[in-house]
This record gives C-alpha cells, structure tokens and sequence, in this order.
C-alpha cells in the first residue's frame, strides 16, 4: 500500500467542535481531549501513519455507545470504534479526525450458558480474559489471534488466527451481535439458536464490517470444551517448501489438526533470539492435535509419517501445559521477535490466503521477492488454512527501501488473487489494503460500497476504511 493510497476525508470541524461540547456534558471526566490519549488511540502496530481523534470518549453500556452515536450524527461528526488497538490495516486511524470510542470498560461476561456452550459478554472482554473465567467450567474459547484482543474488535475485523485450521475464524464462531447503527438506533442480529432461516444473515454483515457500519456492543459467542489430550510440537525441514508440501498432505489425508504454523528459517532464528528457543535455522512447523488420548497418539504417529517424506525431522511432541505454554507463547511473539532483530525498524506486517494446494508455490515465489528484493522479510503463518504473514522490517527514513517492500507487497497481492485467494486471510483491510478490495470483489465491491451508503448514508462510521463510497 502506497502512502497516497490513504483516502482524505473532509474535515467537519464545526461540527466536531459543538460534539465534543455536548458530549462533555453528557459524560464529564470520561471524555478526553488530551493529546497523549488521542495518539494513544491512533497507534498502529505497523508503518500507516497516525490519524489523530479529536476526542476519545470511554463508554461504559450499550446506551452510552447509542447516546454517543446519536449526538455524532447529529452534526454529522465521523465515529471510530476502538478495543485495544492491534489492528494492522490502520483500522483504528481518524483521517477525518472525530470521535473515538473506547469499549474497554465494556468488559463484563454476561452469561456463561455451559448446557448449550455459548457466552454472552461486553465487547472490551479480551480472549484471554475469557479463557480465564472458563477454564474452571472445562470450556474455552478458540480463536487465538497471538495478540490480547477484545472480543469486539475481533468480531468487527472477522479475526482468525492459530486455531483457526480446526475451530475456524470469528465468522464461525459468533453467534449474533448488539451493534448500535449510524443513526443511533441499536440492533440484535439473531436469538442464542445454533442456526437459523430468518431473513437476512445481519450477524455475519457486522461481523468483519470493520466498524463501518455498526459499533459492536455485545456478543454472543460459541465455546467449546476442552480436550482430554493436547499434544504440540515442531518438525524442521531443509526448505520452505517442503515444509508447505508437508502441510498440504497432512490436510489432503483428513489428519484434524487443531494448529499448524510455519516459520521460515529466519523467523525460527528471531524466535530463538527472542524467546529463548533452539531450533536449527531451518523451515519449522508447529503442530498441535486435539482429542482423546489414542486419537492424539495416531495423528501424531501419521504426522510424523508424512513429515518424513518431505525429509522433516523427527517431531519433538511435548503434552505438559508448560511446555506447549512456552512454544505457543514464542509463536505469539514473533512480531516483538521481528522488531527486536532489526533495532528501529518497522514491521509491515501483510498477510495473504491461497488455496491450500497453492501454498508452496505462493509462499516459494514470495520468498524469492524478498531476496531479489534485499528485504529482511520473515515469513510466518497458518498455514493449514492457506493463510501465511510476510513482514519487512524497513527503516522509515530509507526512502528506496520503503519503496522495496510496497513493491514487494504490491507483487504478493497481485500473485494471491491470480491463484484465486485473498488479499487479507486475517488482517483485514482497513486503509492498507482497500485498493485490493476492488481488484479482489469487482462488482462485489461495488454491492459493499451500496450497503454501506444506505446504513450510513453519511460515511461518519470508521470513514475511510474498506470500501470506497464516493466513486
């Protein structure tokens, strides 16, 4: 994504102005206009510049969010949703500046239903949070991005993430959403059912709206129980893609794989600078299967068979919760593992999604990019569903090597829509990938682009991320 790429939004600043009045009346010392708390909430976790709010506003009920949206469409003034900021498509940015909602005083769990394995909670309740409050019960929840999400900011971005192979995204994992709309009235997508037929699927229009058309204030989600055997571990091989060809077998053979990671031999050396670990600078797959003891016992003996044709190592399987904690928590922390490699750089972090049987050709021809390239680019992903992150840690201030990596991610993109994939498997598209959107949808696009103009005719919601309304 080119810099000129980011869309400018005309600013309302009257309008704004006499919000902010009315709001900090309404809710006193939980508004703020204070400089270090708006660039707190324009952060992001990549090299998109910073789009300051011009107030950040912590909401506490459904009816603050609606009160806050109401008076916002009133004078026309832009509304930005925000959880805990680890978006990396600049989904958070205010390029039209506005009013940031914070939902993290949103944070109770409203009900755990164990008998039909569903919870009801507050969009500022993070995955870890819950898995806390549900281990007692022998359920959990999970997706697991690596990042401490809110559940909100996960159903509006349609998170996935490492368990995703198995469990699949927040698309399949959201039961109904409480969302207030651009005018402030407040909507509840669907009942506590497993399935249904009733009209339009409105949960699934919210989730991985991104926050432009609605603001997320409740959710319903599914939960799972935990299994009797976890068993995880990591396999090297000579070449990424024999790593990637492993992977493509071991899903082509049925094996349920609760995760499935690769990292490339330089992201297995930052891991092991970072976290402490001792692979060989090689490809590594991370492995965890779900299930009863024997079940556990068999896919791991057919992994390591297939493993093997491919000239992987024997696998090193480790069950105790300590041990899978501290490879897990290694994986999650690759991104910090990146940056600390290259001191003072930043980290694009992109993502794409192919086809599984094409993973080994997009990754292969990816990897050469960046050597042709001279981009230090870790690649790491989930690759059990075809999705894989390509990182370049670029010096901001090195204007030739910026211009290397958007070409680099302009290529990778360009390549995953010719081999019928997406342009974003997990990371969504925010500002960084909107360019993408079109080429990816056509007309589809277009129908996005209609929805969005008939719920919010005044483009105030997250403006400027995703679709493109005035073209």
């Amino acid at each position: 994504m080119a810099l000129a790429d980011l869309e400018r939004v005309e600013k309302n600043v009257d309008g704004i102005q006499t919000a902010i009045s009315i709001l900090k009346q309404r809710f006193g010392e939980r508004l703020s206009t204070g400089q270090s708390l708006r660039e707190q909430h324009a952060h992001t976790t990549t090299y998109i510049p910073s789009q300051l709010p011009d107030a950040v506003i912590f909401a506490q009920l459904t009816q603050d969010v609606a009160d806050i949206v109401t008076i916002c469409a009133q004078h026309k003034v832009p509304v930005i949703p925000f959880g805990t900021g680890t978006s990396l498509e600049g989904g958070v940015n205010a390029p039209a500046g506005g009013i940031c909602i914070d939902l993290m005083q949103m944070n109770e769990i409203l009900a755990v239903n164990e008998e039909d394995l569903d919870v009801t909670l507050q969009p500022g309740v993070t995955r870890e949070e819950l898995n806390i409050e549900l281990r007692d019960k022998g359920l959990f929840f999970p997706i697991d991005p690596g990042a401490n999400a809110s559940l909100g900011g996960m159903a509006a971005t349609r998170a996935s993430g490492t368990n995703a192979v198995r469990y699949g995204t927040m698309r399949d994992n959201v039961v109904n959403v409480t969302a207030v709309l651009p005018d402030g009235s407040i909507v509840k997508t669907g009942a506590r059912a497993r399935k249904s037929s009733s009209g339009y699927d409105l949960t699934r229009l919210l989730v991985g709206s991104e926050g432009t058309l609605g603001v997320i204030t409740e959710l319903t989600l599914k939960l799972h129980g935990i299994p009797e055997q976890i068993s995880a571990g990591a396999c090297q091989f000579e070449t990424v893609e024999d790593a990637c060809n492993t992977t493509i077998l071991a899903m082509q053979s049925g094996l349920p794989m609760a995760r499935i990671e690769l990292a490339d031999a330089l992201m297995t050396q930052m891991m092991n600078a970072y976290s402490g670990l001792d692979y060989a600078a090689k490809p590594t797959l991370f492995i965890e299967f779900h299930g009863t003891k024997r079940g556990v016992a068999e896919q791991t003996e057919l992994f390591g068979d297939i493993a093997a044709e491919f000239g992987g190592s024997d696998v090193l399987w480790v069950d105790s919760t300590e041990a899978r904690s501290k490879l897990w928590k290694a994986r999650h922390d690759a991104y910090p593992a990146m940056l600390a490699w290259r001191p003072g750089c930043k980290g694009i972090a992109t993502d794409a999604c192919v086809p599984i049987s094409r993973l080994a050709d997009c990754v292969a021809e990816t990897v050469r990019d960046c050597e042709e390239r001279g981009l230090v680019a870790p690649i790491i992903g989930h690759v059990g569903d075809g999705n894989f992150h390509v990182s370049p840690l670029i010096m901001m201030d090195d204007t030739d090597e910026v211009a290397r990596a958007e070409e680099m991610i302009e290529r990778l993109n360009l390549r995953t829509l010719a081999m019928e994939g997406t342009c974003t498997g997990e990371h969504g598209i925010g500002q960084g990938k909107r360019r993408y959107l079109k080429l990816e949808h056509g007309v589809g696009a277009d129908v996005m682009a209609a929805i969005k103009r008939s719920i919010d005719p005044d483009n105030l919601m997250n403006p400027g991320k995703v679709v493109t309304v005035h073209s």
